[in-house]
C-alpha cells in the first residue's frame, strides 16, 4: 500500500522556476513528448543536487533529458533518473479525474550515471515502495512495453478507433493476428538487449513479474488480465499510443538495434506505417541517436556513459 504523507499546504503554479525552486525530488508524470521542453524550460532552474524522475522515461527518457539540461546548463550537478513504466495502470475520465484500473507490483528504476540510482530509490522509496533498482537507463528503456503494446494494436485498430467504435483495448483489440505481431515486436527488442548486454525480461515474463498473469502465448496472456479488461480504446487517431510511443518508445528502440547491428524489420514497419498514416517524419521527429547523445559512440562507449555519465 502506498504511504500518503500529509504535506500542507499544496501549491499550484504555471512557472517552472517556482515549481522546482528548493525541491530536492523533481518528479516529471507527462507523455514523454513532453519531456524536451520540460527539460529545455527547466535546466537553468535547477539547483545542484536535485533528483528529477521521469515517471516513465520511456525509451531513452533519460538519456535525451540529461542530454538536454547538460547542453543549456553545463556547469549544473543533478541526477536524471527514469522510471520503466507508470505505477499505475489509469486512465483519464473527463476532465478532472482518473481511473485507476490497478497498481503494479514492481517497477525498475535507474539514474543516469547509474552509480546514482541508490541515492534517487533512497529518496523515491519513502513515496514509492515498488521502485527497485536497475542496472542503468539502458535496462528501463529497453524494458519498455509500452513500445510493444501500444502503437501497433492502434494502427491495426485505426478503423475503429476512427469510427469511435466503444471496444476494449487489450481485450478486444489484441487479437490473435495482433498478437503474433506483437511477438515478433518483442523478439526484436529482446535481440537488442541481448547485444547490449543487458539484461531484460520478454513481454509475458513482465506480465508475471508485474501482473502474475502468465499464459502459453501472448494472446492468452493478454486476456487473463484482470487489470486490462476495462480498459478502454482511444478514441482518436493522434492517440497518444502512436504519437508518444512510435517516436518515444519504438523509434528508439529500432535506433539502439541499428548501433549494434540488429535488424528491427517488424519495428521500422510499424514506425513507417505511423509516419504514412500521420504524415509526420517519426524518425527525424522522435528519440533517434542523435536526439539522444550517442550517435558516434560505440558499444563500450554507451555503456561507460550510462554508468559514468560520460565518456571522458
Amino acid at each position: 500500500m502506498l504511504q500518503v504523507l500529509e504535506r500542507s499546504p499544496f501549491h499550484i503554479t504555471d512557472s517552472v522556476e517556482e515549481a522546482i525552486e528548493g525541491c530536492k525530488l523533481i518528479m516529471v508524470v507527462t507523455p514523454a513528448f513532453a519531456h524536451e521542453e520540460i527539460a529545455r524550460s527547466c535546466a537553468r532552474h535547477l539547483e545542484d543536487g536535485q533528483i528529477i524522475v521521469l515517471n516513465p522515461g520511456r525509451t531513452g527518457g533519460a538519456m535525451e533529458f540529461y542530454k538536454i539540461v547538460r547542453e543549456i546548463n553545463p556547469e549544473i550537478r543533478v541526477t536524471v533518473a527514469e522510471a520503466q513504466t507508470l505505477i499505475y495502470a489509469c486512465r483519464r475520465k473527463g476532465e478532472s479525474e482518473v481511473v485507476i484500473h490497478g497498481t503494479k507490483k514492481t517497477v525498475s528504476l535507474a539514474a543516469l550515471p547509474s552509480r546514482e540510482t541508490p541515492k534517487v530509490l533512497e529518496e523515491v522509496n519513502k513515496y514509492y515502495p515498488q521502485f527497485t533498482a536497475a542496472e542503468n537507463v539502458l535496462e528501463t528503456s529497453l524494458l519498455n512495453i509500452g513500445a510493444i503494446f501500444h502503437p501497433t494494436p492502434s494502427l491495426f485498430n485505426m478503423g475503429r478507433i476512427e469510427c469511435q467504435d466503444d471496444f476494449k483495448y487489450y481485450i478486444e483489440g489484441i487479437t490473435p493476428s495482433i498478437a503474433k505481431i506483437l511477438e515478433r515486436l518483442d523478439d526484436e527488442r529482446v535481440r537488442i538487449a541481448k547485444m547490449l548486454d543487458v539484461k531484460t525480461l520478454t513481454t509475458r515474463e513482465w506480465l508475471k513479474a508485474v501482473y502474475d498473469v502468465e499464459n502459453e502465448d501472448m494472446y492468452s496472456t493478454i486476456q487473463m488480465n484482470e487489470v486490462y479488461a476495462n480498459i478502454g480504446a482511444p478514441k482518436e487517431a493522434n492517440t497518444r499510443y502512436i504519437t508518444e510511443d512510435i517516436p518515444m518508445s519504438l523509434l528508439p528502440l529500432a535506433e539502439l538495434g541499428r548501433l549494434v547491428g540488429v535488424l528491427t524489420p517488424t519495428m521500422d514497419e510499424i514506425i513507417d506505417l505511423a509516419s504514412t498514416m500521420h504524415n509526420k517524419n517519426y524518425r527525424k521527429e522522435g528519440r533517434n541517436l542523435s536526439k539522444l547523445g550517442i550517435d558516434n559512440m560505440t558499444v563500450d562507449e554507451l555503456t561507460r556513459y550510462v554508468d559514468e555519465g560520460s565518456i571522458n
